[in-house]
């Protein structure tokens, strides 16, 4: 298989939403529909591997019986189905169990190099694959390993060079996946890492440079799959598939359907970075693509949101730039309108941002309303704005077949409407000791926990027809913690204003901008954090 061209899509399913095998064998159908004849699917430990009992347990793991029934699907439909595992780092969920975190854990969420469990544990996750898939294909991982040799690994063999360490880990994988007649590529920022000291996916970085010593010392027998994300200049895309093709390896580009900012897609900015990324990859002739979903801190979004992108991405990796071109495939393949599932995008895009990296409606649906941590990036247009979203999603749900998504992002956007200012709202009324303006904001507190149950409800919905149920359970206490706080604050505004108490102790605290400007000087730019623990309070989680 290694002379085919491939060109894929990556579904992350290791953030607690693991996808039906229903669901992705109709991603799959669709993806065929838009010219794709690979799809990946990430699972750090949400896989069954034979003799390891607590490995993924509880996690919704795939079955191997669920995994050849979607491997027999994709193959019907002339699609490539590649397990995408971890045999380094990315485990972080296996080490709950004593079983793994007593015999195999370094520290952090990497794998414990040279210790005999580590490798029982890799052999079995390759003895279930090899007789899973149909291809003989393996992502091996091996990505973003920072803290390699740095816990457990230090105090029984003392510290060594990282990339001395990774190397010979790396080696005593491929001896395995060898066995099982398997062919790895592996993630390749961890080998420029330690060897140049440079990220390559640094977006204004030097193009990394790997000394020739330890560049002989990289095997050959695995392919590297250089992902890059946040790139405007071809060149730079370019420049760096060059440095990749001078190791000698086989060469594999991963960009970014972006999919991980929150409760909604960023098609747009993932067609600003992956265009001139798929014009690099056909000029530099790239055979092996992909498109990767990943779903960090939880996986709000879903993947079918992305859709408009990964029709586009194709199209232009075809050499196929004409928009027009791209709505008719689109519509043909889903049967619905392209403008109407890139509006999806709009409740991380307004207040005039552009499609940067934002997550506005995660961070604001999220951000602690007497605690202020994002209120001086509040624009006063936003809340009409997210009124107008609404209307327009409701409009859109009348005629598609993907009606709970509009209906979902309609209940986002009514919630956002009255929570996205209301901590701004209420400090500068307790501020000017404006009673009118407090009592208003007391009733705006009930409107918002009428309007997030709702949410929650739309949410609900969303996940339990595209996704197994585990994990979802992190969503309900994330929400059911929001819902509480939003009645504690009103319950306090209400003691306030009926004189039980004299101050409300974070409402008397000065705000400083979120982005360190000064108050004369709020520059009026939504906040960046898509981690609900560093968005819900400036305290420690």
């Amino acid at each position: 298989m290694r002379d085919k061209k491939r060109f894929g899509a990556m579904l992350d399913m290791s953030r607690n939403a693991v996808m039906k095998p229903e669901q992705v064998k109709k991603y799959a159908r669709i993806l065929s529909g838009f010219g794709y004849n690979t799809l990946l699917l990430y699972t750090e430990d949400t896989y069954e591997v034979k003799n390891e009992p607590y490995f993924g347990l509880m996690r919704g793991r795939y079955t191997q019986a669920e995994l050849r029934d979607i491997d027999g699907y994709c193959t019907s439909l002339g699609i490539e189905l590649i397990p995408c595992i971890q045999t380094l780092a990315h485990l972080e969920s296996i080490f709950v169990w004593a079983v793994y975190h007593d015999h195999a854990h370094d520290t952090a969420d990497v794998l414990l190099a040279d210790a005999k469990r580590t490798y029982v544990l890799i052999e079995n996750m390759f003895a279930t694959i090899s007789e899973t898939f149909t291809s003989k294909t393996v992502h091996i991982g091996m990505d973003e390993a920072f803290m390699l040799g740095l816990g457990e690994f230090k105090r029984r063999y003392g510290e060594q060079d990282a990339f001395e360490v990774f190397n010979r880990h790396l080696y005593k994988v491929l001896s395995l996946a060898e066995k099982y007649g398997l062919n790895p590529i592996m993630w390749s920022d961890m080998i420029f890492r330690l060897t140049s000291g440079e990220d390559f996916g640094t977006l204004n970085g030097q193009t990394p440079e790997i000394p020739q010593e330890q560049a002989k010392q990289i095997p050959q027998n695995v392919g590297l799959v250089y992902w890059d994300y946040y790139r405007k200049e071809e060149g730079g895309y370019a420049e760096r598939i060059r440095n990749h093709r001078a190791l000698g390896n086989e060469v594999w580009f991963a960009g970014g359907a972006l999919s991980w900012f929150g409760f909604s897609s960023a098609n747009a900015a993932t067609l600003t970075y992956m265009a001139p990324a798929m014009r690099a990859c056909r000029k530099q002739q790239v055979d092996n693509v992909m498109l990767t979903l990943w779903g960090d801190n939880g996986k709000e979004c879903s993947y079918y949101a992305l859709l408009p992108s990964l029709c586009a991405v194709k199209c232009i990796y075809d050499g196929e730039e004409r928009e027009s071109v791209w709505k008719e495939k689109f519509l043909k393949v889903m049967g619905e309108s392209f403008d109407d599932f890139m509006a999806l995008d709009i409740p991380n895009f307004v207040g005039g941002n552009d499609y940067a990296l934002l997550n506005m409606g995660k961070a604001m649906f999220y951000a602690d309303p007497f605690l202020g941590y994002f209120d001086t990036t509040v624009v006063e247009s936003v809340p009409e704005e997210y009124a107008q979203a609404a209307k327009k999603y409701r409009l859109a749900a009348q005629s598609s077949g993907y009606a709970y998504l509009f209906e979902y992002l309609a209940a986002l956007c009514d919630f956002l409407n009255v929570k996205y200012d209301l901590g701004w709202r209420t400090y500068l009324a307790y501020q000017a000791k404006n009673r009118e303006a407090l009592v208003k904001a007391t009733a705006d507190y009930q409107t918002a926990l009428d309007r997030l149950d709702a949410f929650f409800d739309r949410f609900r919905k969303v996940w339990f027809t595209e996704n197994k149920p585990h994990g979802f359970e992190v969503q309900e206490q994330r929400i059911g913690g929001l819902m509480l706080r939003l009645k504690s604050c009103k319950r306090r505004l209400n003691e306030y204003l009926n004189s039980e108490i004299d101050t409300i102790p974070e409402l008397e605290e000065k705000r400083l901008d979120y982005y360190g400007n000064e108050e004369r000087e709020f520059v009026k730019k939504a906040p960046w954090s898509y981690h609900w623990s560093r968005t819900v309070t400036p305290n420690v989680m």
